[in-house]
C-alpha cells in the first residue's frame, strides 16, 4: 500500500505536534510548516517526518511551500490546518486593525493554505481537510468580550460549507474541529484555578481528526466536530 501523505500546518504547536505524532504513528509521512523564527527544539525524531518554514500570511508564499509539497509526494492526502491566535475585547474596545489581524491570524493563514490543497485534491477526487474553528466563531452569542476573534473563526465555518458544496460528488470532505479549552501547559499557567480535567487532550483531538480520515469515516460529509469534553 502506497504510503499517505498529510499536511499540518502549525506543526510545532501543541495540537499540531500531538497530530503529527498520531499521523506518523498510523503510518503516514507528515509534511509540517513551521515560521522562520521557530525553535529547532521540537523537531520529532522521525524519517517520515520533515518541515518546511513559510510565513502563511503571504499567499505566494504559502503556495510555493503547497507546490513544493505535492511536487516531493505526489499526492496530499490530507490537511490539518491548526494555525491561529486569541485576543479579548468587546466591541466597544475593538478597532479595524484587531479585526484585519484576527483575520490574517485565522482565516488568511487557512486559506492560504488550503486553496491550493482543495485545488490540488479536487483534481485527484478525493482528499480530507480539516479547519480549527472555535465555539465564539460557530455562535456570535458566544464571541462577547470577543469579538474580532469571533469573527474572524466564523469565516471559517462559511469556508467549509463553500469547499463542501463545491467537491459535491468527489470523495473530499472539509471537517471544521471545535474545540473547547485544549489542555496545554501555556492554558494551565494562564488559568491555573481551572478544572483541567474538564479540558480536552491535545491527542485526543489528533485521534478523532486520525478517524476521520480512516475508512469507518468515509460516508461523513460535511462534519462540524465539537471535541468539549465536560467543559
Amino acid at each position: 500500500m502506497q504510503m499517505k501523505t498529510v499536511i499540518i500546518t502549525g506543526v510545532s504547536g501543541n495540537l499540531g505536534q500531538a497530530v503529527a505524532k498520531k499521523f506518523l504513528a498510523e503510518g503516514y509521512r507528515v509534511a509540517g510548516t513551521v515560521t522562520h523564527k521557530d525553535p529547532s527544539g521540537f523537531a520529532i525524531q522521525d524519517s517520515n517526518f520533515e518541515t518546511f518554514a513559510v510565513d502563511l500570511m503571504q499567499e505566494d508564499e504559502a503556495g510555493e511551500v503547497v507546490a513544493k509539497i505535492i511536487g516531493i509526494h505526489k499526492v496530499v492526502d490530507a490537511a490539518v490546518l491548526t494555525v491561529g491566535g486569541f485576543t479579548m475585547g468587546n466591541i466597544e474596545k475593538t478597532k479595524g486593525k484587531d479585526i484585519d489581524w484576527q483575520i490574517k491570524l485565522n482565516f488568511q493563514t487557512a486559506w492560504n493554505v488550503v486553496k491550493p490543497v482543495f485545488e490540488h485534491m479536487l483534481e485527484n477526487g478525493k482528499g480530507r481537510i480539516f479547519l480549527v474553528g472555535s465555539k465564539p466563531g460557530s455562535d456570535m452569542h458566544q464571541s462577547k468580550g470577543m469579538v474580532a476573534y469571533g469573527l474572524s473563526k466564523s469565516l471559517i465555518f462559511r469556508l467549509a460549507e463553500l469547499m463542501n458544496d463545491e467537491a459535491k460528488g468527489k470523495n473530499i470532505v472539509t471537517s471544521v474541529i471545535v474545540p473547547s479549552t485544549i489542555d496545554t501547559p501555556q492554558n494551565r499557567k494562564a488559568m491555573p484555578d481551572a478544572d483541567f480535567s474538564k479540558w480536552v487532550k491535545p491527542e485526543a483531538i489528533a485521534d478523532i481528526i486520525y478517524f476521520h480520515c480512516t475508512p469507518e469515516a468515509e460516508v461523513l460529509r460535511e462534519p462540524v466536530i465539537k471535541v468539549y469534553n465536560n467543559a
